[in-house]
């Protein structure tokens, strides 16, 4: 038997779960996406003409593709019809425009860039904003001022997140495990997501705000540049709908999504 004095001291006890990380924990490959998004922002440093070539060869421009106007020179030729579905993602108006895209991004981006993996989760980002710009592209086929703006593949993320968010266990629960465990627990199918009442609260309020801007034409910035409601509603959908065929966690089965859904509701 042991003495005494060779008895290990105490020590607390974990809580349920497991220990509980900071939701706001970085992964690397986002942290490495901001970096990127803020070294691109440099480019305000530059003399005015050369930001602005910047802003039309990268910037998703509707009018590059209108095809009556074969007269019309806009910077980038034919390459640019391709790359601006994805390069517009990654030029912003101003700080206030790139913090806000980047402050809604932490918490959700967090979250699927754990689930997913880097490559995983730039691909996602990609071809949300690519979705983001072809929803603009129907709704504003003769615009010439260019879109700008990571809004769309932060939607998408936003989207794809609240597919596992209100899980047991996950970030948005009232049992979140840590940041690992929370970002891997099973997705809720997506008929089932949407019987969901947080999730539909979720998708009311997303939506509401995004009319409003819509409606309202609200300004973004000192340059009074609209917002382009409907690039953000075509990269939420693109990430709702095509989230499964990026997510490499097993389906939760219907029964235990309903168990974890009663659990979370006893404890409202």
């Amino acid at each position: 038997m042991d003495s005494p004095q060779n008895s290990p001291p105490d020590v607390p006890a974990e809580p349920e779960g497991g220990p509980r990380e900071p939701i706001l924990t970085l992964p690397s490959a986002l942290t490495a996406y901001i970096i990127l998004l803020a070294v691109i922002h440099l480019r305000i440093l530059l003399p005015p003409e050369l930001e602005n070539w910047t802003i039309d060869v990268f910037g998703f421009i509707p009018k590059r593709y209108d095809s009556s106007l074969l007269n019309l020179q806009i910077p980038g030729g034919t390459g640019a019809k391709v790359w601006t579905f994805v390069t517009y993602s990654l030029l912003h108006a101003n700080l206030t425009h790139l913090g806000f895209n980047v402050l809604w991004l932490l918490p959700f981006g967090s979250a699927l860039a754990r689930r997913f993996g880097a490559v995983r989760f730039y691909v996602f980002l990609a071809v949300t904003a690519a979705a983001g710009a072809l929803a603009h592209l129907v709704t504003h086929e003769h615009a010439i001022a260019p879109m700008i703006g990571a809004s769309a593949s932060v939607s998408g993320a936003m989207a794809a997140a609240i597919r596992f968010a209100f899980v047991r266990g996950s970030f948005l629960s009232f049992s979140r495990t840590d940041a690992e465990t929370a970002a891997k627990v099973p997705a809720l199918p997506l008929s089932r997501a949407l019987r969901d009442g947080r999730v539909l609260g979720f998708l009311s309020v997303w939506f509401g705000v995004n009319i409003i801007f819509g409606i309202g034409a609200i300004g973004v910035g000192s340059e009074g540049a609209t917002v382009a409601w409907q690039a953000h509603i075509g990269g939420f959908f693109a990430g709702l709908l095509l989230f499964s065929l990026f997510d490499p966690v097993p389906r939760a089965r219907g029964d235990a999504a309903d168990a974890s859904s009663r659990d979370i509701s006893n404890r409202i």
